[in-house]
């Protein structure tokens, strides 16, 4: 990080600190004039597991009853985006018996004695708006039974997180943290007593980032689709409030909603899971669809990309790929090199996946996540398709970004004689050897089989000039690749045929069996699934398949295809656990 990126970032935080300690002296507001109806969707269980004192925080598992949250959450700046922004009341709102309902007044009233002036962690825009829609969402939850000095200081603490909002959201990052912010600002300004005024610039601003960060194709810069989701919910909410309080909502947020609707359906696995790409998760359970429907938003995704990546569906299959080159500049982050990458699902069922982010688990498992060959696609040994920024040139008080992205993305898709088909390239590989790798990935009609093939070749006279220097560079040995297919941790998976297939077995009943043309060498390996809420990785598996490019060309077939005796349709209505986010929870108590 260069020393003025570092001085603007120190710049910023002051200015947060001192505009949360003037907007601690602003009028307060005095009560409710409407208050949206309650929208932010929590977790039963998490809610359960937070009253009985076990508090989990990105990966960190601290058991204290009776203990207030802000006396045990850890001081990591990952901690502060999930504790501040009062994320967990929607769990404990879930939960909404008279004991979840104390825990949470204490917790808030807490929150206002320690941080209310305009100390601590939480006073950033984008944090202050998550948690303003929270506490305004649950006003009546919060408020139940309370004494009039709570419900005083309670929007007295609201007022003074509006003023600091108004003042400081032009200071917030585009994308997700600026619509976090100005949708906060315009549900405490129709909700509170004397904070109308903050309604229109918030809308213009809300209206503005909606034409300027909503692309043509309903994606966001950070090519997230979890993030996609969460802009969309919080476009939604705020259309929602507007409309409710018979306030134009400006038809460049209709839009944009109009655009991202059918980019998440597209990116929608067959088990109403979101593809974990770029940071991503699966999404929280019934956000998506609650979301949808809240919006009225019934368009269908068509062909082509979608926030640059493919679908192909068909019978209970779906299959999502990374089209297209990863995000660069602030907005790659999060971001993965993860180009030609795919996911499949079969049913409920997913089947391959990529690890995911391992943000939770520390900056090792962050960075190991972002890798290439943590994802279900080629690459070359010891290289990424695309590499994070030399230490001290790319990165930012975040962390670091993504440099030498793939130029060239081709992308075709067509139907054959018995499915559809996916072509596409990259050229992650060209500068450091000379090679481009191509992906055909086949899907038959009645969604029972998947055929694919990688391809590692040159292009040009220069490519095999390339690649030569990459030869005598390895003692004319040869390129060493893996192409890796990740496997979800609930699926079975055992070598069969004697070495010559991999079966997998769904939870579902259904038989899935991986074969490749005998190309390359085909291993079992061990792998890990990522997953928030998790006290630690899942250890999964990993169907390897390893060769060394020799010429210019180099290729591996393979498939993936339904047992001949698992049925087309299937009653999938297995018992699933209770709380998977919460099992390592179970297992440690």
């Amino acid at each position: 990080m260069t020393h003025s990126q570092i001085l603007r970032a120190n710049g910023a935080r002051l200015m947060d600190r001192i505009h949360a300690r003037l907007a601690a002296r602003a009028r307060p507001a005095t009560g409710f004039v409407s208050q949206p109806e309650p929208r932010t969707i929590g977790h039963y269980a998490r809610g359960r597991q937070l009253m009985a004192g076990n508090f989990l925080f990105a990966g960190q598992l601290v058991e204290a009853k009776n203990v207030s949250i802000w006396d045990v959450a850890p001081n990591d700046p990952r901690v502060a985006s999930l504790v501040q922004g009062c994320v967990w009341l929607d769990d404990l709102a879930a939960v909404g018996d008279a004991r979840a309902r104390a825990a949470a007044q204490s917790w808030i009233a807490d929150w206002i004695a320690r941080f209310g002036n305009g100390k601590g962690p939480g006073w950033t825009p984008d944090l202050t708006g998550r948690r303003l829609i929270r506490w305004i969402n649950h006003g009546f939850f919060l408020m139940r039974g309370q004494e009039r000095d709570f419900t005083d200081a309670y929007f007295r603490s609201l007022a003074r997180q509006t003023i600091f909002l108004s003042r400081r959201w032009t200071s917030t990052r585009s994308g997700l943290p600026r619509f976090e912010a100005l949708t906060g600002m315009v549900y405490a300004g129709l909700s509170l007593e004397g904070m109308e005024r903050h309604v229109d610039p918030a809308v213009r601003a809300l209206a503005h980032d909606c034409k300027s960060q909503v692309d043509t194709e309903g994606g966001i810069a950070t090519r997230n689709p979890e993030e996609l989701l969460e802009v969309f919910t919080l476009l939604t909410w705020a259309a929602q409030a507007l409309a409710e309080a018979d306030r134009d909502v400006p038809d460049t947020l209709l839009a944009a909603q109009a655009r991202i609707a059918p980019t998440l359906r597209a990116l929608r696995h067959a088990d109403g899971g979101l593809a974990r790409f770029h940071g991503g998760g699966r999404g929280l359970e019934g956000r998506l669809d609650h979301a949808l429907a809240l919006a009225g938003m019934k368009q269908r995704p068509g062909e082509g990309l979608h926030m640059g990546f493919a679908r192909l569906s068909a019978g209970r299959t779906s299959l999502i790929v990374d089209a297209s080159a990863p995000p660069v500049g602030p907005a790659s982050f999060d971001a993965h090199a993860s180009t030609l990458a795919f996911e499949l699902t079969s049913g409920r069922r997913p089947v391959i996946v990529n690890c995911g982010s391992g943000a939770s688990f520390g900056e090792d498992w962050r960075r190991a996540g972002r890798a290439t060959p943590s994802h279900s696609t080629l690459a070359i040994d010891g290289y990424s398709s695309s590499r994070l920024d030399p230490p001290g040139r790319g990165a930012t008080l975040r962390g670091e970004l993504l440099a030498e992205v793939p130029r060239d993305v081709p992308f075709v898709q067509s139907t054959v004689s018995d499915g559809m088909r996916l072509e596409l390239g990259h050229d992650g590989y060209r500068s450091t050897h000379g090679l481009t790798h191509a992906r055909t990935l086949d899907l038959a009609f009645d969604g029972r089989a998947i055929a694919g093939e990688d391809l590692l070749a040159t292009l040009t006279p220069a490519d095999e000039a390339a690649f030569d220097r990459a030869m005598d560079a390895g003692a004319l040995q040869g390129i060493a690749f893996a192409v890796r297919f990740h496997i979800h941790p609930e699926v079975d998976a055992a070598v069969d045929l004697g070495g010559g297939a991999i079966s997998m077995a769904l939870k579902s009943g259904e038989i899935w069996v991986f074969r490749q043309d005998g190309s390359a060498e085909m291993t079992l390996e061990p792998s890990v699934y990522l997953e928030n809420g998790r006290l630690k990785p899942r250890a999964t598996q990993q169907v390897v398949l390893t060769g060394r490019a020799m010429s210019y060309a180099t290729r591996v077939r393979w498939s993936l295809a339904k047992a001949q005796d698992t049925p087309t349709a299937l009653r999938d209505v297995g018992v699933e656990d209770f709380d998977a986010h919460l099992t390592d929870v179970d297992e440690t108590a």
